[in-house]
């Protein structure tokens, strides 16, 4: 289908502090009109990272507290951009304020997205290699804690019960395909 359908209209049914809930009315090639909710965008992009050490198999992951699954997860260092930087300076200084390194080196990997039906909020997957310490001040409420992982042993990472973000899942197989680690 290359026609995407028209919209007829949208509106703010209610929003919070983080949020807000927009209704979206459209119109399909075929003629069935449609209202369907979403959450509105984001102005703000974000980024996510996949640290990977020297050694080449090495990633440094984050343990911290995920509000919406009221638990502890382990996950890959991420966060928005703050005003007039890219996903390269982005990418950077939330390595430095997670992890406590920099990076010399950032690839892009994949733009992911995460329920793209009724969400178009969107993150930059990026490779970090080259990692020299460095440590700026986060926003975090606690200190987070540093795990390091091998690439190599992805499926018992997988089997972990506070390793479930489909957005870090990804990342981490393109991270390991891109970099060539066999697992």
């Amino acid at each position: 289908m290359e026609d995407k359908p028209r919209v007829l209209d949208t509106r703010l049914v209610t929003s919070s502090k983080l949020f807000g809930i927009e209704e979206m009315h459209l119109r399909f090639n075929n003629g069935v009109e449609r209202t369907f909710e979403r959450l509105r965008t984001p102005p703000i992009a974000a980024v996510m990272m996949v640290p990977v050490m020297d050694d080449g198999d090495t990633v440094l992951m984050i343990r911290e507290y995920g509000a919406g699954v009221e638990d502890y997860v382990l996950t890959l260092p991420k966060g928005s951009y703050e005003h007039g930087e890219d996903w390269h300076e982005a990418a950077n200084r939330e390595l430095k304020e997670e992890v406590g390194r920099g990076a010399h080196e950032l690839k892009l990997l994949k733009e992911l997205s995460l329920s793209p039906g009724y969400m178009g909020h969107r993150i930059q997957a990026v490779l970090a290699r080259g990692l020299y310490e460095e440590v700026l001040p986060g926003d975090e409420p606690e200190p987070l804690e540093v795990v390091p992982w091998s690439l190599s042993n992805l499926p018992q990472l997988f089997e972990r019960s506070d390793v479930h973000e489909a957005r870090v899942i990804a990342a981490l197989y393109l991270a390991r395909d891109f970099l060539g680690v066999s697992g």
